[in-house]
Order: structure tokens, then C-alpha cells, then sequence
């Protein structure tokens, strides 16, 4: 079995592979706090949860946009899985090229979906990642990374509003059947969401038109991350999502450097 782990700003995505089959996967709040120990036990009993063994895991990767995590998630794999992780980070092949102007800035995710999605497809793509922010990325069809956007995420844009405006309550992320409402909480839903909506067609787009001009063919567009289905239901340019698409590059990445 593999154990793959994705460190994010909010929440620490999980999954063991057994094969290529996505046989597990869990999600923990991320919390640079928490000690080896007590991500240790954190694990195992996710692993018990589904009745498998930690001594059956074979490797592990991880990637990670949160540094103050990893002295204790790498201490906690090798005292309770007796194995040495992979980090996703220089010197790890992963078959991008990325073209930004300095590559040590790109997020270990944004590489690891690119890794996904290009292994997956094969075709000019764009990757927009649903997450504490959204990110999108350009790559095209021989897997070169060319870059992107990065805007606030939706749960922080949310967030915002109800924090800067006093009258304004924080609502839950749940979209409304019309743009003109009648209470605030529904034309706060509607305004978050709808407004999302336009801000993720129109940066798709402009990106669309620069990778046509760049020599590509009209590039699929993919979404992931934990609010992808709410978006893409609404979005005229998403054109599949993939929910565990960077648990997916992760088990790609650690084939590629097993050795």
C-alpha cells in the first residue's frame, strides 16, 4: 500500500492506495500545534477505521504548502510506518517542465495536479484547484507548466465579508435558486456564489484565449478541490471534475521516484 498526504492551509487530505485503487482517504484540520505522537494516533486510528495495516504500508509521499507541518508529519511516518517519505519539492521527478519565472515559488500542489492531469490526458489543460485559495494553471499538451492566477478562496471571500461588514452574518456556502433575493443571508449566498462563478469563467477564458495564442489547442478545464461540484455546476467553462486528482499525482510522483 501507498499512503499519500496533502498538506494544505486548512485541511490535510489523506488516501492509501492499494494498486492504482484509491482504497481510503480522510481528511484532518492542518495544525502545525499538533506533535508527531498525535498525528501518529490520528493515523492509526483512521487505519483502523478501515481495517488496514500501518506495517502493510510500503511508501509514503507527501506534498505540502505549509512548512511549520512537516517536522512533525515526517517524524510521525518514520516512528509509526517505519519508512521514509517522499517530499514533493526539488530533486523529485515529476515529468513537468515548469516554465515560471522562478519554479521554487510554484505551490507543491499546483505541480501535483499538473502531474495528474497531464499523466491522465495528454492535451493541453487547465487545473483550477478549489481550495483555502483557488489556483489556476496552465499546462500544455508536452506537460509544460506555463503558470497562472491565484485569487482568495471562496470560504475566504465569505469570511471577509461578514468580518468588514457589521450587519453582515457568515452564511453557509449554499447557492440560492435566484440572483435577486429577498432576506440578506440568500443575496449574501447569491453574491458569494454567483459572483464566484463569473470570477472563475472569465479568468478560464482569458486563459483559454493566451493558450490558444501561445500555439495550443483549446485546452480541457478541470476543477478540483473541496468546492469543485458547487462551481462547476454553475460554470460554462468547467469541463470535468476531479475530486482526487492531486491524491492521484501524489501515487504518480512516488512511481516515478520509488526507485
Amino acid at each position: 500500500m501507498i499512503f499519500v498526504l496533502d498538506v494544505g492551509n486548512t485541511n490535510i487530505v489523506l488516501g492509501v492506495y492499494k494498486d492504482d485503487d484509491l482504497i481510503a482517504e480522510w481528511r484532518l484540520s492542518t495544525d502545525p500545534k499538533r506533535t508527531s505522537d498525535e498525528y501518529g494516533v490520528q493515523v492509526l486510528k483512521l487505519f483502523n477505521s478501515k481495517e488496514l495495516n500501518l506495517d502493510e504500508v510500503e511508501g509514503v509521499i507527501i506534498s505540502s504548502v505549509v512548512p511549520n507541518t512537516m517536522y512533525s508529519l515526517e517524524h510521525m511516518i518514520r516512528k509509526f510506518l517505519k519508512v521514509d517519505p517522499v517530499v514533493v519539492g526539488p530533486g523529485v521527478k515529476t515529468g513537468i517542465n515548469i516554465k515560471y519565472d522562478n519554479p521554487k515559488e510554484v505551490g507543491a500542489d499546483r505541480i501535483v495536479n499538473a502531474v495528474a492531469a497531464h499523466e491522465k490526458y495528454n492535451k493541453p489543460l487547465i487545473i483550477i484547484d478549489f481550495g483555502t485559495a483557488t489556483t489556476f494553471c496552465a499546462i500544455t499538451a508536452k506537460g509544460d507548466y506555463l503558470g497562472g492566477a491565484i485569487c482568495p478562496g471562496l470560504k475566504i471571500s465569505s469570511r471577509a465579508l461578514s468580518e468588514n461588514a457589521a450587519k453582515l452574518p457568515e452564511v453557509k456556502l449554499v447557492k440560492p435558486p435566484k440572483v435577486i433575493c429577498k432576506n440578506t443571508v440568500s443575496s449574501m449566498q447569491a453574491g458569494i456564489i454567483y459572483g464566484y462563478v463569473g470570477q472563475v469563467d472569465f479568468i478560464t477564458d482569458k486563459m483559454i484565449n493566451e493558450m490558444i495564442e501561445y500555439g495550443e489547442e483549446k485546452p480541457l478545464v478541470i476543477a478540483t478541490g473541496g468546492l469543485a461540484k458547487l462551481i462547476s455546476k454553475e460554470s460554462s467553462k468547467i469541463d470535468k471534475v476531479e475530486s482526487f486528482l492531486t491524491l492521484d499525482g501524489l501515487k504518480i510522483i512516488y512511481e516515478k521516484n520509488k526507485e
